[in-house]
């Protein structure tokens, strides 16, 4: 039914892809965007708002709220690349998308999640030094610091997702053009290719370890660092209030990386993994940390949550 819709084209590149949505649950799409629309709101909602009393109060312009400000930034551009999308598909059977609008978001879908792993990075660092060298704390993270990690983080993500494009670029695909998800990332669209995808699959795997790979570590490594100062505090209320924060942001860490890395090789080896399961995490990996983060790193911070009570009441 699909397919029929399409031009018959059997050149390099076609001109349109089809999202097909979630497999074997199309019958569902209408109920299964509910849940999904509602998520997305939420995301906007807070990260909104996390944005706007940031940017408004100059007493939060420090570091820990500047990096919050700039996850709240990616948050919002990570969910907005994928869940307009969708939700067209769902509601409107929408499935067609240009070869070059495929191509674009995935660029922006790997692109923001390499920078938002980088800024996860950074504010773990930030967290660390905070606790671990207090004394010098403003003297490390200045404004130029600051300023130089936020364009590393986003210039990173840039420069590693790059080849993705050109990888997919040289691919011909022989007219196959149904991607089998709701949104188009590189090894989606790489396994319609009617050519070898191995160097597509060694570059994704080597970006996958050694980039992200190496942000889950070395943000483990300052959490650990961190839990090991905190168990030296004499206060025993300082170091429940200190267990509790970390163990949030190390829960929200958890639900950003474990379903990517699960989609991620689910690709390559996962072959036995019901698709509609691989799909549904697929997304909720780039929607349930944009939900989550503002409640955990920003209403969860007493300065933030004081200034949103202090916000809805003076608007009575």
């Amino acid at each position: 039914m699909l397919s029929a819709s399409v031009p018959n084209n059997t050149a390099f590149h076609p001109s349109t892809f089809i999202l097909l949505g979630i497999p074997g649950m199309q019958d569902q799409h209408v109920w299964v965007a509910v849940p999904f629309c509602s998520m997305y709101i939420l995301a906007l909602v807070g990260n909104g708002t996390t944005l706007y009393i940031i940017m408004t109060d100059r007493t939060l312009h420090e570091p820990m709220y500047l990096f919050l400000c700039l996850l709240s930034l990616t948050d919002l551009v990570l969910c907005s690349t994928t869940l307009p999308k969708m939700l067209t598909i769902f509601w409107f059977r929408s499935h067609l998308i240009s070869y070059h609008g495929c191509l674009t978001q995935m660029f922006f879908v790997h692109a923001v999640f390499a920078t938002e792993s980088a800024v996860l990075l950074a504010m773990a660092f930030d967290r660390y030094v905070a606790i671990c060298r207090p004394l010098h704390y403003t003297s490390i993270l200045n404004a130029t610091v600051i300023g130089k990690i936020g364009l590393a983080c986003v210039v990173r993500g840039l420069i590693f997702v790059f080849p993705f494009v050109i990888l997919i670029e040289r691919l011909p695909f022989c007219g196959h053009h149904i991607i089998p998800h709701t949104y188009c990332e590189h090894m989606g669209i790489a396994k319609l290719a009617c050519a070898s995808i191995k160097p597509n699959t060694i570059y994704g795997l080597t970006v996958a370890l050694s980039v992200t790979g190496m942000d889950v570590i070395l943000i483990a490594a300052s959490y650990g660092l961190i839990l090991q100062t905190v168990l030296r505090l004499p206060s025993k209320d300082a170091q429940f209030r200190a267990f509790s924060t970390c163990g949030a942001h190390i829960c929200v860490i958890l639900v950003f990386y474990v379903p990517a890395f699960f989609s991620f090789f689910t690709h390559r080896f996962g072959h036995k993994v019901p698709p509609h399961v691989h799909i549904i995490l697929a997304n909720l990996y780039l929607l349930v940390p944009p939900v989550l983060n503002p409640l955990v790193y920003g209403i969860n911070t007493k300065q933030i949550r004081l200034r949103i009570v202090g916000f809805f009441v003076g608007r009575r």
